[in-house]
């Protein structure tokens, strides 16, 4: 079944819970695909998975583009969700619509998301009149990390619950689809959760949100320098990635790899004639 933004709705009304997980490119989001996913995210994210940033800031509108068309064209149900990356929307509102279109018509994905709260508010409601869905972020945004001065935990004391779930009604209101909600206190998210009519992504926000989004590269145990403290590990994919390179490696040196049954053994040309250019050369 094709997931849009009503299946978003109505599975937050029938209190089922929505998946959504990152992918950058076409072989992996046919894998997501086929896993049954709800939706793909493809996050700005990718600077730091992809490309080896250490934030998400220097990623462009072409990154964006270029790996948001790869995915869309892997998917048939699944929804696909495309980042804007920074400073794509933040300076205007007509560069915010001007933008979340150029994603639109050249990915051609189906909803776009953006990171703040009530500061973008206005962009979020000038994207979704113009047609455009839009999951709204707040928490602790990684675009906004030099203003956090790390990457932090958002909403611990009383006036950050407070402007959290302020910021949470304000981007609902402002026509926001969904909300990420990215480093929150567990009870904080859940109280936000219970209070909104849209569905709640968490990320490192507890189980009382509506869904879970979490970066495929994480959770498949790929990143093997840092693993983010909400991150569970489902399997060890870079571990046995690892392994199976130096089996090749190893095949390769000691001549085991390829064999007969790897190779195009029929021929047109016989031994005779083989043995005839081999002396003639």
């Amino acid at each position: 079944m094709k997931n849009t933004v009503s299946t978003f709705l109505s599975m937050k009304q029938n209190g089922e819970r929505l998946t959504e997980i990152t992918s950058y490119d076409y072989t992996t989001a046919k894998l997501v695909e086929k896993a049954g996913i709800n939706a793909i995210l493809v996050g700005d994210s990718l600077g730091m998975t992809m490309m080896g940033y250490d934030t998400t800031l220097p990623v462009t509108m072409e990154d964006m583009i270029h790996h948001s068309a790869c995915v869309v064209r892997a998917c048939e149900n699944t929804m696909v969700i495309m980042d804007m990356p920074f400073m794509s929307y933040q300076a205007s509102v007509s560069e915010a619509v001007r933008n979340a279109g150029r994603l639109m018509k050249e990915a051609r994905g189906h909803a776009v998301k953006l990171e703040g709260g009530a500061a973008v508010a206005e962009q979020i409601r000038a994207i979704t009149d113009s047609g455009i869905p839009v999951q709204a972020h707040i928490g602790m945004t990684p675009q906004s990390v030099n203003v956090f001065g790390g990457f932090k935990v958002q909403g611990k004391g009383e006036d950050a619950a407070k402007r959290l779930l302020e910021d949470a009604f304000t981007v609902q209101e402002a026509g926001a689809f969904s909300v990420v909600l990215e480093c929150v206190p567990p009870k904080l998210a859940a109280l936000i959760s219970k209070k909104l009519t849209i569905p709640t992504i968490g990320i490192g926000a507890g189980a009382g949100c509506d869904g879970q989004v979490l970066v495929y590269q994480d959770m498949l145990g790929m990143n093997m320098d840092f693993t983010p403290k909400f991150a569970k590990q489902f399997d060890n994919i870079g571990e046995r990635m690892v392994d199976a390179f130096r089996t090749y490696m190893n095949e390769v040196q000691n001549g085991t790899f390829p064999t007969e049954k790897q190779s195009f053994v029929k021929s047109d040309c016989s031994d005779e004639y083989l043995a005839k250019l081999d002396a003639e050369f």
